[in-house]
């Protein structure tokens, strides 16, 4: 019970964790700001106010609501993005217009200041102090010219600022048209003949690192298994020479071990047995003769022996 609730309290935290990564305001910025419009868009009123874009260069809908924007440092808290407006939020790698028509009772994309050249504006976070991002405005930005954030890559999220003389509000800034590195390679590669030969190559490359390394581990068994070889020789040596010691017994020891089962122990114990009990006696040095008992055979441990093991 204990371990399934922790999995359970497992499940939401990651939920959770999700969630807030989903809606996280750091993914917002200052896409582009134009301060002087004479012949760009006009807002719903029928009017050419500045305006402001703002961009969300993550993959998920984040929430902006209760979030600042400012164009003084001093009063980070200028305006106030209402929290009750459910518009107020930002879809994956979308973007959208604030105006800066000096009266916010026009609605919730209308701020209660306006742009000034050579100002800086700034997108705080709902806690009324952390700077989320911040534009500065040239004092000499020609009209109907917007200081616009151009991504580096059509995937890429680092940003360098321009000056650009068409101004793109609310849309994607940059070369719309710019190809990813899969429709580049498909355009010089229309036949697949350069991925072919990357693929070939990757698999070979494994296969021989595959074989290198079971190669190694291979030449670890061999000597491993060789070790009982240098058992035999001394076990050989010790019976060519008559003397015991325990470092021979052991290497002795090891050599049955290796080499039989527990029927052979059996077998040298029953010997060992009669030979200390008197019943067999041999004066050959290493040698221990078993003789069949003449009579009866009902008792005889011999008989309880097998061939082969089962």
């Amino acid at each position: 019970m204990r371990n399934y609730r922790i999995f359970i309290l497992s499940i939401l935290s990651l939920l959770a964790s999700a969630t807030l990564s989903a809606q996280n305001l750091t993914d917002l910025l200052i896409g582009e700001v134009l301060v002087e419009n004479t012949c760009g868009i006009e807002d719903g009123f029928g009017q050419r106010n500045g305006w402001i874009e703002l961009f969300n260069t993550s993959s998920g809908t984040v929430k902006f609501g209760g979030c600042y924007l400012s164009d003084d440092k001093s009063d980070l808290k200028k305006y106030h993005i209402p929290t009750s407006d459910r518009a107020a939020q930002i879809g994956p790698r979308q973007s959208i217009v604030f105006y800066a028509s000096g009266n916010a009772t026009q609605g919730t994309f209308y701020t209660n200041f306006q742009l000034r050249k050579g100002s800086t504006i700034y997108l705080v976070s709902n806690d009324g102090r952390t700077i989320i991002d911040q534009v500065e405005i040239p004092s000499d930005l020609p009209a109907d010219c917007s200081v616009v954030r151009i991504p580096t890559g059509i995937r890429g999220m680092d940003f360098v600022s321009e000056i650009s003389s068409k101004p793109t509000p609310g849309s994607y800034n940059g070369d719309v048209d710019a190809k990813t590195k899969s429709q580049i390679m498909k355009e010089t590669d229309p036949h697949g003949f350069v991925l072919t030969l990357i693929a070939v190559l990757v698999v070979f490359t494994a296969l021989i690192i595959l074989a290198f390394i079971f190669g190694w581990i291979g030449r670890l068994n061999k000597r491993e298994k060789g070790a009982p070889k240098k058992v035999k020789k001394v076990k050989k040596a010790a019976l060519q020479e008559g003397s015991m010691t325990p470092e021979i017994a052991a290497a002795i020891s090891m050599a049955l071990s290796q080499e039989f089962g527990g029927e052979v122990y059996a077998a040298i114990a029953l010997a060992l047995d009669d030979y200390l009990g008197g019943g067999v006696h041999d004066a050959e040095s290493f040698v221990i003769t078993i003789n069949p008992t003449q009579g009866s055979t009902w008792a005889d441990k011999a008989q309880n022996f097998r061939q082969l093991p089962r």
